[in-house]
């Protein structure tokens, strides 16, 4: 109740309203993501309060969890990576005439899990930290492994296509100096390769560039964009097949982002995998989907509220905006930890009380704008990806301020636009490029502390049931489609 009295002031509510707002638009801005956005605010928030701050910084985070999933509908261009998966169903909706439907079932699910992940925060921090504190190196590889195997089985017409975009990623997180032993790979001599590939580079490359490529290369006829059909909000049957998935997306987003290298990208997945195997209409997953839309932006929603566990009792950050956040603390001369509950009780309990409020404000700002957001698909279509192309452009520079990362960008959407020529997925690309490099030291650091001994991640029991569901994710639908295949040539 002290934090509610401290988030309902005038000024604190007016902080959270500008960060709902900001998040809302640098989401749906593709290449501009809430990390970028909280660390250019940071030297312009110093002469705030630091609750006042944080409160707006959170509502960074929140908004630009939901403004990506507009253009993943309306333009299959995600302003950040947690929105990826929500592309693939929702740009279908949108292309179908149902454009309002699939941001009402965005907004609606962004609220209840956002919601409900606050609950999490607020009741179940210690628990979860205590979970996640028994996570060692070899059941975080794990983890990863899973979430590889569970977007190659979903994604693309076979799992090795999805293979295929997972190792391109792959081999674009090896790129920078090795962590561990200082030495360069695969910078081929450029200096500006030493630090890696910019996550958002590869993002904005594969998918607005790669996007608009394809879309140009098309014949008239197949370019334009279908128009809306009028306000078609979501019906009974959407609501009826929408709040479970809303349910069972936030009880896969908080948890897992509440762990360490768990993040918003693996949830969703999950997410998506998982009620394409409950839902009763599975093959309209890739079509149009409802169930596609309303579980991943759930999970994405639920995710953003868990990496706050971590980050406010073990002061360890578990997202880019999360440790982007962490420096904020540590300007403000904060050290986050268990401590900080009993130290600054009116920052924490004031920011997590902002999330409600941040989660009514996003309710009320965006469900009543579903039909607005859906008149972008009435631009012409040309001026529509034009602008795209320089919202992209204009956002990758603005990382490093360096020509090289937009012609790189450029680069790897060419590479986009052959993938998605030769019907290969480009998500799990993006997934493997985050992921990568974090398998990779998990991996490592566990065969360190094993001396060498492989069987670690077979001895520990969390690790083993990890690496065994990431097997039968892989196994079990091949599986599935070769009994199937011999029941249908069965005399």
């Amino acid at each position: 109740m002290h934090g509610f009295g401290v988030a309902l002031t005038v000024g604190n509510l007016f902080w959270a309203l500008v960060g709902v707002v900001l998040g809302t638009i640098v989401g749906i801005l593709p290449g501009i993501g809430p990390a970028l956005t909280v660390a250019l605010l940071l030297p312009v928030t110093f002469q705030l309060d630091p609750t006042s701050a944080f409160i707006m910084f959170a509502g960074i985070y929140s908004g630009a969890m939901y403004g990506g999933s507009t253009t993943s509908i309306l333009m299959n261009t995600p302003g950040e990576s947690g929105s990826m998966i929500t592309a693939i169903d929702g740009h279908a909706m949108a292309r179908a005439g149902r454009a309002s439907a699939a941001l009402a079932t965005a907004a609606i699910g962004s609220f209840v899990a956002g919601t409900l992940g606050t609950i999490g925060l607020t009741f179940a921090a210690p628990v979860l930290v205590e979970f996640a504190l028994s996570f060692g190196p070899a059941e975080y590889f794990a983890l990863i492994v899973l979430g590889f195997t569970t977007i190659s089985a979903v994604l693309g017409d076979t799992p090795m296509r999805g293979l295929v975009s997972l190792f391109f990623g792959l081999a674009l997180g090896l790129v920078g100096i090795d962590l561990q032993t200082g030495q360069a790979r695969y910078t081929f001599g450029v200096p500006q390769l030493l630090d890696g590939i910019d996550v958002v580079v590869v993002v904005v490359g594969l998918f607005a560039v790669g996007e608009t490529i394809f879309l140009a290369t098309q014949k008239q006829e197949d370019l334009s964009l279908t128009k809306v059909r009028g306000w078609t909000w979501m019906t009974r049957a959407d609501w009826s097949r929408s709040w479970k998935p809303w349910l069972r997306g936030t009880a896969l987003g908080f948890p897992i982002g509440a762990l360490p290298v768990g993040g918003a990208e693996i949830p969703t997945f999950l997410s998506y995998w998982l009620e394409k195997k409950v839902s009763r209409h599975p093959e309209e997953f890739g079509k149009g989907a409802i169930e596609a839309v309303a579980g991943p932006e759930a999970a994405n929603n639920a995710a953003a509220a868990g990496v706050l566990v971590p980050l406010l009792t073990l002061g360890l950050p578990t997202s880019a905006t999360a440790a982007i956040m962490l420096a904020a603390f540590q300007q403000y001369n904060i050290q986050p930890g268990p401590l900080l509950f009993t130290t600054n009780p009116e920052l924490v309990w004031g920011l997590i009380a902002s999330l409600y409020v941040g989660n009514v404000m996003l309710l009320v700002l965006n469900l009543p704008l579903a039909p607005l957001w859906a008149r972008l698909l009435e631009i012409p279509q040309p001026f529509l990806y034009g602008g795209i192309l320089v919202f992209a452009a204009l956002g990758t520079y603005s990382l490093n301020n360096s020509v090289f990362d937009v012609g790189l960008m450029y680069g790897v959407g060419v590479v986009g636009y052959l993938m998605r020529r030769a019907d290969i997925p480009v998500a799990p690309a993006i997934i493997g490029l985050i992921l990568g490099p974090m398998a990779e030291q998990q991996f490592r650091r566990a065969l360190a502390i094993a001396q060498g001994d492989g069987t670690v991640f077979f001895t520990r029991p969390l690790s083993a049931t990890l690496l065994t569901l990431a097997v039968c994710a892989l196994i079990i639908p091949a599986l599935i489609k070769w009994i199937a295949k011999r029941r249908v040539t069965a005399p």
